[in-house]
């Protein structure tokens, strides 16, 4: 089955009842999460900032509300010290205003990844009841395994985040510079979810040796799409749909190979 085909299918498989009753949920609960967090610091008066840029830089000192949430708090005092040098005024200003439209969307991504993990299960399973039946299949049930994931990912792309600060003020360049740390962290969180559900780990290096190009490629069209703002809230679902068909179909040449050589 080529792409095209491919992605066909998961579509006509996300646009069914239980899939569509699947997929509120993460756009639901990203919304709720981000609603808070962010009228939480509306609280304190976006306005506020503008007001510790004018204040800074006439050499006042601008007081902080102790109450106030912690991320205002580190905004507020990193955008301070940045602000007490011309040096790096301007690149305060760049990272307020462009930079916190990116957050914004990235927070959305990171936040759908963390609670389409919990559906990945009930969502391959309908596949494979679906599509699937005579395909079995041997997750890695293990806990640690996620955590550890997750935690060295995270730290790759930060890592990856600070290497590239310099290509960041490269026009063009700096697109890909900023996207592509977290391209790399949506790469290793999506595929291992969908993988470590539907595959052991004999099964899935004998399928990710011969086609970790074609996974990349799958994601990298997930991450494009996922840049259209705020689509991720609702197609996450598809996202798993998507790589798991693939995964699927991978599995069942796999073991129709296995049944020729016996």
């Amino acid at each position: 089955m080529n792409e095209i085909e491919l992605f066909k299918k998961s579509l006509k498989d996300f646009f069914t009842p239980q899939m569509l009753k699947l997929a509120l949920i993460p756009l639901v609960i990203t919304f709720l999460v981000m609603f808070v967090i962010f009228m939480g610091l509306a609280d304190y008066g976006l306005d506020n900032l503008d007001q510790v840029i004018v204040q800074t830089q006439n050499g006042e000192e601008f007081p902080i509300d102790p109450n106030a949430p912690f991320y205002y708090v580190w905004a507020v005092s990193i955008l301070t010290f940045l602000l007490q040098y011309s040096i790096t005024a301007w690149l305060a200003g760049f990272l307020l205003y462009t930079v916190g439209t990116y957050f914004i969307m990235i927070f959305s991504i990171f936040t759908t990844l963390i609670i389409i993990g919990f559906l990945t299960p009930n969502i391959v399973n309908v596949l494979q009841k679906r599509n699937y039946p005579n395909i079995h299949l041997h997750g890695d049930d293990s806990v640690f395994s996620p955590i550890y994931i997750a935690i060295k990912s995270l730290f790759i792309m930060i890592i990856l985040f600070i290497v590239l600060i310099p290509l960041y003020f490269i026009p063009i360049i700096n697109i890909l510079a900023f996207n592509f740390p977290v391209y790399y962290f949506f790469h290793k969180m999506l595929n291992f979810d969908v993988s470590s559900t539907m595959l052991n780990n004999k099964e899935f290096k004998e399928i990710y040796s011969r086609k970790k190009g074609r996974v990349r490629f799958r994601t990298l069209i997930l991450y494009f799409i996922s840049m259209v703002p705020f689509i991720t809230l609702f197609s996450s679902v598809f996202y798993i749909i998507y790589l798991s068909n693939g995964y699927f179909e991978e599995l069942k040449m796999l073991n129709k190979t296995k049944r020729l050589n016996v």
